[in-house]
């Protein structure tokens, strides 16, 4: 699930943090480290258990409806649709992902019923749903490919559900792109079972998670004096923090990371440039990345393991 940028950002704003607080506790904030990611895993069980909660609810309100004897109930055949949705049934009925909600005790659907009646709302009222209801025996494929509309169309973009996870937990609001293409990535691969993302593709991106939080902040004062002495025209105290830290992460795979071409490293760190710093800083930080690889390579500095890691 998680890739190796969104790791790289989820380092970087530790670094930043320890960085800001002048705090030495390198465990603590590791710890730290580890908690924000196991976060963004809890992001994605939610959001992939949302719309079971939002049949649900449909599920109750028609029930509540007719044990009142309600005479007609306005879109009945619809709301059946959807509570008869043969591709949330599978969800629904998954050990693993009701496992993963007991296990990381994912109950904020309890309490915040209002979220899923704004997103059926939403639902009801949407053209998506208009179409789907002109079949009246919606197929499997047709219930697929309405939840995956649903969720690009009404979920991911829905401000409210944006405002509610930004107050459960600030760096989700940072996660949620990223756990969103997730999601939908999961649905898309779904046909008769539901299989989880794992939070990291192998024991390897495990490991480079502390291994590049830890070996930056070790060796950042070293990497300090090498900025400087590649921006004599520029005021050290002036350049942006982020900048300096995305710099000081790159500096680190170029020399401890044998196994990442020095290209892949620059081309990310430039990439989270543009979305974390200013409009100028990836074209500040490639030059200084450049010269300090060119260096590296004529000093032997540099050694990767392997053809074309250069």
């Amino acid at each position: 699930m998680l890739n190796r940028r969104h790791i790289r950002i989820k380092v970087m704003q530790s670094i930043y943090a320890l960085l800001k607080s002048k705090s030495d506790n390198i465990v603590r904030e590791e710890k730290f480290l580890y908690f924000s990611i196991d976060k963004l895993y809890n992001l994605y069980v939610l959001q992939l258990s949302l719309l079971v909660e939002v049949q649900g609810l449909a599920n109750r309100r028609l029930a509540i409806a007719q044990k009142s004897r309600v005479s007609a109930i306005e879109n009945k055949q619809a709301k059946e649709n959807f509570i008869q949705n043969k591709f949330l049934k599978i969800l629904a009925e998954s050990t693993s992902l009701s496992e993963k909600i007991a296990n990381h005790k994912i109950d904020n659907w309890k309490e915040a019923t209002e979220y899923l009646q704004v997103i059926y709302d939403k639902i009801q009222q949407s053209t998506i749903f208009s179409k789907y209801n002109e079949n009246e025996t919606p197929s499997f494929k047709d219930d697929k490919e309405l939840v995956i509309a649903i969720f690009k169309e009404i979920i991911a973009p829905n401000e409210k559900l944006y405002d509610y996870y930004e107050d459960q937990y600030i760096g989700w609001i940072d996660d949620l792109p990223f756990v969103n293409t997730a999601v939908v990535k999961t649905y898309s691969k779904l046909k008769n079972n539901l299989v989880l993302a794992d939070l990291y593709k192998d024991e390897e991106d495990r490991i480079f998670v502390k291994e590049l939080f830890k070996k930056v902040i070790l060796h950042h004062t070293e990497f300090d004096k090498e900025i400087d002495e590649k921006t004599p025209n520029w005021d050290y105290d002036r350049i942006a923090e982020i900048d300096l830290i995305l710099i000081k992460m790159a500096i680190c795979e170029f020399l401890y990371f044998p196994s990442i071409p020095t290209k892949v490293t620059i081309n990310e760190y430039l990439e989270i440039a543009k979305d974390y710093s200013s409009d100028k800083s990836s074209f500040f930080i490639n030059g200084v990345l450049d010269k300090i690889e060119k260096e590296y390579q004529k000093s032997k500095k540099i050694n990767k393991i392997g053809r074309g890691l250069l």
